[in-house]
């Protein structure tokens, strides 16, 4: 298993914090990097791919603590992806460095809203980003607090913006949103990488999604009646996982040959 940067931000909030944070399904023993119930635990199936993009995770204060989180599960995909606790007066150096680093071209992942925000939109990325690498910046917390941190950051007020405007209503089970059009952060990142033309990434990640999805509702003991042991959507991630490789390898060793 990778440890990446939203288990160590998980960590070290862990060792700052003075009292648990008792969210639903505390009770659960749960594995500290996956977050589902230990005797689920998805930790060796976790993806293991190249892609050609980078990602920044802006977490809000108490979301790195949910184990129905689903950001992590970006990180768990995309290698080169940045975790950063948001802070609304004291944002991380390493932030802004990283938003300024000629390198990466930066684009906030968030729905246009007011007119000002359609003014930022970007409609190709590949033609917009050049020869720099696309960096796509998720707000990762629930819609309230997306909100607030996308109008309280400026160092996001200037960037580029790609809108998502889903069509299909979240499948998103393990929290209740207050609008079922509002896709959990992996959905969004899944849309997204696929129209970033990194489409073994986002069909990655939405099965990833799905597998991740049947293990937490697991231990839930009402939801046990539902599965009657099997798990399906793990199932089929490893098989995709499993023809992935095989086609890689596969590829490989046609390039040897040549």
């Amino acid at each position: 298993m990778r440890v990446h940067a939203f288990h160590r931000l998980y960590q070290e909030r862990l060792q700052q914090s003075t009292k648990p944070f008792l969210a639903r399904g505390s009770k659960i023993s749960r594995c500290s990097f996956c977050q589902v119930a230990e005797k689920h635990c998805l930790c060796e199936f976790q993806p293991n791919i190249d892609t050609q993009i980078a990602v920044i995770l802006l977490v809000s204060d108490n979301e790195v603590f949910k184990p129905s989180n689903t950001g992590r599960l970006i990180a768990d995909t995309v290698r080169e992806t940045y975790v950063y606790q948001w802070h609304r007066t004291d944002p991380d150096p390493q932030l802004l460095s990283l938003l300024a680093d000629p390198t990466f071209f930066p684009i906030v992942v968030f729905p246009a809203q007011t007119e000002q925000d359609k003014q930022r939109q970007l409609t190709v990325i590949s033609e917009s980003s050049g020869t720099r690498k696309p960096l796509l910046i998720f707000i990762d917390g629930s819609w309230r607090e997306a909100k607030r941190i996308f109008r309280k950051s400026p160092y996001l007020a200037t960037l580029p913006l790609l809108s998502i405007e889903p069509e299909k209503v979240s499948r998103y089970l393990m929290r209740k949103a207050s609008n079922d059009q509002y896709l959990a952060t992996a959905e969004v990142a899944s849309l997204v990488l696929s129209l970033c033309g990194e489409q073994q990434a986002a069909e990655t990640l939405q099965l990833w999604f799905e597998a991740f999805k049947e293990s937490y509702l697991l231990g839930k003991s009402q939801n046990l009646i539902h599965f009657k042991g099997e798990r399906p959507a793990l199932q089929q991630w490893q098989d995709y996982s499993s023809s992935a490789l095989m086609r890689l390898n596969a590829h490989d060793n046609k390039v040897n040959c040549l």
